[in-house]
């Protein structure tokens, strides 16, 4: 008999620990990972079955069905947004080509066992596309259909797989003689920009505000890449991992959605600026706009509404802009580099 798990693809990232501590320690699943690097041995004891190897292998997916039972999906695995701009096409294969062979692989899975497949996505409002500052400026809080115009290859990929995981989930195989659809039930929650104390930031289009602690932290001086009045919606990493599980346990006729926004706070990096100065007043942190990376950030909203997902899964972040960086983000950075 096949065994019933939860598979992680991406498991290797800090949204991937976090999900494999909290499944473990609810030991209620068997979890396999799938990611193209080993996992790390504190993390790894806590799986069942680790797999290296791609989510674009279609033979790894081949022994998944044949071994395993998965009635639970998280698939992070992808191409992030400034790598995917250097190499668009490796980011297609990965983020749209391997998240169509995993959703594929979802409805064979629940064809075969005879139950729906929960798939979990992390979107991102990088699947925005406000035309101009001003718009956005004038620009209420987004909501999940406003504006989906996005001006990078990260935005385009996840804004077209949000569109394939409803039409597995909705509309499958509609001329087939029988229903094929509702098998997949595709779940997206659409990040904010991630900000993490675990990691050390990577260059990405939202890091300014990690940077500047990180730096500061280590005594060295900072310049931000994005104007001081620069605005978007940011998350606490342990939020995140919060929602991805909150959306995978609420029940399935609550969802009135496919894909849903969710938020914390949305600072100017002059204020995040300001709060870390007050944690590190020795820190120097000047400007030094990147006219690239700041049209990308100009691209996505200041605000999004996240009231669907309040009111039909009850999502509420623990970590407001205040808490975030005093209790979580600063402390934890401190300790680091002490």
């Amino acid at each position: 008999m096949r065994k019933a798990v939860v598979a992680i693809t991406g498991a290797g990232g800090e949204i991937g620990h976090g999900l494999i501590d909290r499944l473990a320690e609810r030991g209620d699943r068997r979890i396999v990972t799938i990611d193209v690097s080993r996992l790390d041995d504190s993390i790894a004891r806590k799986v069942d079955r680790e797999i290296t190897g791609s989510i674009t292998d279609r033979a790894l997916l081949e022994r998944l069905i044949a071994e395993f039972e998965v009635d639970l999906i998280f698939h992070l695995a992808a191409l992030l947004s400034t790598r995917s701009e250097f190499t668009p096409v490796a980011a297609h294969e990965v983020n749209v080509e391997g998240t169509l062979r995993l959703l594929e692989f979802a409805q064979h899975e629940a064809e075969s066992h005879g139950r729906p497949v929960v798939f979990i996505y992390p979107s991102s409002i990088a699947a925005y596309g406000l035309p101009s500052l001003d718009a956005k400026t004038r620009a209420p809080r987004l909501r999940e259909d406003d504006y989906l115009h996005p001006m990078t290859m990260y935005g385009c990929n996840k804004l077209y797989c949000e569109l394939l995981g409803t039409y597995y989930a909705r509309h499958y195989k509609q001329l087939a003689a029988e229903t094929a659809s509702g098998k997949v039930d595709f779940r997206c929650v659409r990040f904010p920009g991630l900000i993490s104390a675990l990691t050390v930031p990577s260059g990405g289009t939202s890091d300014y505000a990690p940077e500047m602690i990180h730096a500061a932290a280590k005594g060295e001086p900072y310049a931000c890449f994005v104007r001081p009045d620069t605005r978007i919606p940011l998350m606490a990493m342990p939020d995140a991992v919060d929602a991805l599980l909150t959306l995978a346990s609420a029940p399935r006729d609550r969802l009135r959605r496919t894909a849903y926004n969710v938020a914390a706070f949305n600072p100017s990096a002059d204020e995040i600026r300001a709060v870390v100065l007050d944690a590190f007043p020795q820190a120097q942190i000047t400007w030094k706009i990147d006219s690239k990376r700041q049209a990308i950030v100009d691209s996505w909203p200041s605000d999004v509404d996240d009231g669907a997902a309040r009111h039909d899964w009850q999502f509420q972040p623990r970590y407001d802009f205040e808490r975030a960086f005093s209790e979580y983000l600063i402390p934890t950075i401190r300790k680091r580099y002490a």
